[in-house]
């Protein structure tokens, strides 16, 4: 049996609340095994890195192409814990050294459940996750629960974790309210390319491309009475596809020959 490769994937720091899922949506692709941890995507990926190259090409790609998807940083390690404890540190691989020993130099944020007892931890001296791996169980139970010492198993590999894998849905629909209303119907493509973005990592997740997609809007309520609730935008391919990029320039086309009526607030 192939040892366990766990690669966590952080999103930007401004990234919206459901980049996470659109990121993992799109890493659906490389794997099945995929699941939203905290403000992570990780990502099991032993059985899939032969397909994909192995484990040097394998990053390189998932770096490359999630960044237009709001990727920020990414670290590998044998358990998804520790990789996101690295990654939110800056160490990629977490698979050269023992982990226990690159956990234990990182700080007490690394792991947010130590986090949260970060201030009692370092009046009793602790400045990094070694340290507090350093002290008597039964008296870090007593004091911090069992919350601290679950997490600090199982990031080290002592405690299995459980995940609850993500799947993309049989149908995709998303909706965004717009931070203010819009009258010009080109200014709408930026708020229709997070939508656009999502759409292209459910189709990369399910392995699929389209011919056709529909972009509607609703109207703000202070607006005239003739002219209608709503409007919509068909658009279509001659090839199938999910590139982000050319839907992105049809939409901007249709866009560009669309007059509004009124001021729109959701797409």
């Amino acid at each position: 049996m192939s040892k366990p490769h766990w690669l966590a994937l952080l999103c930007l720091p401004n990234s919206p609340d459901d980049g996470a899922v659109a990121l993992g949506w799109w890493a659906l692709q490389f794997t099945p095994r995929v699941a939203i941890l905290e403000e992570a995507v990780v990502l099991e990926l032993s059985s899939s890195l032969r397909l994909f190259g192995g484990l040097r090409a394998l990053p390189r790609r998932i770096q490359t192409e999630g960044l237009p998807m709001g990727l920020s940083a990414c670290a590998w390690a044998p358990n998804s814990l520790a990789a996101l404890a690295l990654a939110r540190n800056g160490v990629v691989n977490g698979l050269q050294k023992p982990v226990s020993e690159l956990l234990d130099a990182l700080p007490l944020q690394a792991l947010s459940a130590v986090q949260a007892q970060a201030p009692m931890l370092a009046r009793l001296g602790c400045r990094c996750l070694g340290d507090v791996r350093a002290l008597p169980r039964a008296a870090l139970a007593r004091r911090f629960g069992d919350a601290l010492l679950l997490a600090m198993d199982q990031a080290y590999g002592d405690q299995a974790q459980v995940h609850r894998w993500l799947q993309a849905p049989e149908l995709f629909e998303a909706r965004l309210e717009l931070p203010f209303r819009v009258d010009h119907a080109p200014a709408l493509l930026h708020y229709a390319q997070h939508l656009l973005r999502q759409m292209c990592a459910w189709l990369a997740a399910r392995h699929a491309g389209l011919k056709r997609f529909e972009l509607m809007w609703a109207f703000d309520a202070m607006r005239a009475r003739d002219c209608g609730s709503s409007g919509s935008l068909s658009i279509g391919t001659v090839d199938t596809t999910r590139d982000f990029t050319h839907l992105s320039r049809l939409l901007a086309e249709h866009l560009a020959q669309t007059l509004l009526p009124a001021p729109v607030s959701d797409l």
